[in-house]
């Protein structure tokens, strides 16, 4: 899901918000006529999202918040979008802290729309995309 929101571009350029990106979303050492193959962006990737997963796990242990998988995909996603940082920061965070299954969480998600102050329709797309994962659970029961 990741990987489809991200796309992937071989040639660094200025996400909207004006950071170097590079590949599926991966801005570390980024810089302005950087260039990777294929290759190299699903090897940042792969070590991009372990990373990100790792994070959000250590985040949720610290606070004592257990998810279902749909729950913490959705805000794995979310993390890689917006960075570890916004996410602790995030009410989104706050509310999924004091009860997982708080339905005014998809709201949260749906503020995280815009990029460089722009509300972008991707991200709006995204957002609904993460909420709608979030809460899939309950389409099973």
């Amino acid at each position: 899901m990741i990987k489809a929101w991200e796309g992937c571009r071989l040639k660094a350029y200025r996400c909207p918000a004006g950071v170097w990106t590079i590949g599926y979303g991966h801005t570390v050492g980024v810089y302005q006529g950087m260039t990777i193959t294929q290759r190299q962006a699903d090897d940042l990737f792969q070590k991009d999202i372990d990373a990100f997963a790792r994070q959000v796990t250590s985040v949720l242990t610290s606070n004592q918040v257990t998810l279902r998988q749909c729950q913490f995909d959705a805000v794995t996603s979310f993390a890689y979008n917006v960075g570890m940082g916004n996410l602790k920061r995030s009410t989104l965070f706050k509310k999924l802290k004091a009860n997982r299954d708080d339905l005014s969480i998809a709201s949260e998600f749906a503020k995280w729309n815009k990029g460089g102050g722009k509300v972008l329709p991707g991200l709006t797309r995204r957002r609904a995309a993460e909420a709608k994962l979030y809460f899939s659970w309950k389409k099973s029961g």
